[in-house]
């Protein structure tokens, strides 16, 4: 295992997770938590022993968001080109800082997020860009937005319209009440809930699983359901055609035949 100022990082069997840790406040993100976590999202992007990426955050907490006392973006000075001044150079750097969402969403295999105690604003955002969103019985939820006078970033407004609908996310972001990880999952916003005890082990199981299954399948999946998401019929139905016809090529679509024909289970090895 790594340790960074801000980040964890362990890969085992396939299983990259990633642990937020600044848990003295609550992982709220600040510049270096977030420059860690995209260099190592851009690092693990190009290993092909990663089969899945966990997030997670250390302490009592996923996160609270961005760290008001600091800022999730480093000040423009700090960018290490003559900044702009006042509005365009802050818009450019919070900018920059928000491509870790898109680098979540758009990471060639599948994303869990593991959520336990207080998710908001940014952190929201964070768990929403993954693809699977697993959640603790204590886990809490909220936009936060409004509390302190933001409109919102992150890529928090794509993600909740995108997960619970315009009408929810509308009332989630105006409102920022507190939604428990109960009505979390009736509303979407989260897949399962787990009691504390059990979260661990849950999440650890459906990774597993996922490192274990057909890697290059995986990754044209995320492609075609990024596409239904942003881009036309016509596109997605290109783009379906021409990824079954790669996977039809693999040797764990052969293998996955083979299996059901002796009727066991398949052993898949991501090639």
């Amino acid at each position: 295992m790594t340790d960074a100022a801000s980040l964890l990082s362990d890969l085992c069997d396939g299983v990259l997770t990633l642990t937020l840790n600044r848990p003295d406040v609550l992982n709220a993100l600040n510049a270096t938590l977030v420059t860690e976590l995209k260099t190592a999202l851009s690092n693990a992007s190009l290993n092909p022993d990663v089969g899945v990426v966990v997030l997670r955050g250390a302490g009592r907490g996923f996160c609270a968001g961005g760290d008001l006392r600091s800022g999730a973006a480093a000040r423009p000075a700090e960018q290490g080109e003559q900044p702009l001044d006042g509005f365009d150079a802050w818009s450019a750097s919070l900018r920059e800082a928000m491509e870790v969402s898109r680098m979540i969403h758009r990471f060639p295999m599948p994303t869990i997020a593991v959520l336990h105690g207080p998710t908001a604003g940014a952190g929201l955002s964070l768990a929403a860009a993954c693809d699977l969103r697993i959640a603790a019985q204590s886990a809490t939820f909220s936009t936060a937005f409004t509390k302190v006078g933001f409109s919102g970033d992150f890529g928090i407004t794509y993600f909740l319209t995108r997960l619970v609908g315009t009408a929810k996310a509308r009332e989630l972001l105006f409102l920022s009440d507190k939604v428990d990880a109960t009505e979390a999952q009736r509303i979407g916003l989260v897949q399962k809930v787990v009691g504390d005890t059990e979260l661990a082990a849950s999440v650890e199981e459906l990774a597993a699983r996922i490192a274990n299954g057909p890697r290059i399948a995986y990754r044209y999946m995320k492609k075609n359901l990024n596409t239904a998401e942003e881009g036309t019929l016509e596109q997605l139905l290109d783009l379906e055609a021409l990824h079954l016809t790669r996977t039809r090529y693999t040797e764990d679509h052969r293998e996955a035949a083979r299996a059901f024909a002796e009727k066991r289970p398949p052993a898949f090895k991501g090639r």
